[in-house]
Parts: structure tokens; sequence; C-alpha cells
């Protein structure tokens, strides 16, 4: 089942459940669905599975901003509500590497590319986002490979 059929699937659910707050996130996330099928010829049989992975990505990363600035701004009102579309999102996500899996994956993603100073970062980094594509945040596997390289 695509990531469109089960975010259907589940908006028939939560209207339903009279659930607004999975509503609201899962329209979002169709909203932008379509937005991308439509906005490319290629995406007319669909999307792939790695670009429903960077979609998720993509939406789980601008909650987690908009929470950030309402929370600096005294609004966590806005930012509750903000979360709980996060959280909704992060139901459609892999599971998330803990910050010890995280490390030990990077370790050997340094091993292998033979990487010994900041120089390598680059090279560390294009294969770390291949590999640990929406099971760790970008940032985070980041700021770990240039502590380790450091």
């Amino acid at each position: 089942m695509s990531l469109k059929e089960r975010i259907n699937t589940d908006i028939k659910a939560a209207m339903k459940a009279k659930d607004q707050d999975a509503l609201r996130a899962l329209r979002a996330i169709k909203s932008a669905i379509m937005v991308l099928e439509t906005s490319d010829a290629q995406h007319h049989d669909g999307l792939t599975e790695a670009e429903e992975l960077q979609l998720l990505n993509r939406q789980a990363k601008q909650r987690r901003d908009s929470i950030q600035q309402f929370r600096d701004n005294g609004r966590d009102d806005l930012a509750d509500k903000e979360a709980v579309e996060l959280a909704i999102i992060e139901r459609y996500l892999p599971q998330q590497l803990s910050e010890a899996e995280l490390e030990t994956a990077v370790k050997a993603l340094i091993a292998e590319t033979g990487a010994s100073s900041m120089k390598d970062m680059g090279k560390v980094m294009g294969l770390a986002t291949q590999r640990l594509a929406g099971q760790a945040d970008n940032r985070a596997i980041s700021n770990l490979v240039r502590k380790l390289l450091a």
C-alpha cells in the first residue's frame, strides 16, 4: 500500500473518529503529496518510496522548526498543536535510531570511507544521508560526524 493510499484510509478513520488533530496533519501530508505529483510529469505513476520518505521528513522538519519558533516566542499553545501533528507524521516514518545506534552507524561509515579529518566530512555525509535516510535527522548526523572527525 502506497503512502497516499494509507493517508486516504487514515483520513477516513480520523473523520469517523472526529479527530481534528490527526485530520489536520493527514490533510497536510496529502496536500504535499498532491503538490509533488502535479508539479512534475515524472510522478504521474505516483511517488517512489524514497520520495515519500523525503516528503515525510520535510513535513516533520517543518513541524520541528515551527515548534522551536513558537516556543521561543512564548506561543506554547501553537507549539503544542504542531507537536501533535509531528507525532502523527512520525507514525509514517521508519523507526528513528537511538543516539547509541546512530553513533555506531556513523563510526562504521567513517571507517568505511577512511575519513580522518574534517576535510572528509563531505564523503561521510554523502554516504550517511543515503544509508540513514529517514532513520535520523540530518542535523543530528552532521553534528555527530563533525564531533567524531574533530
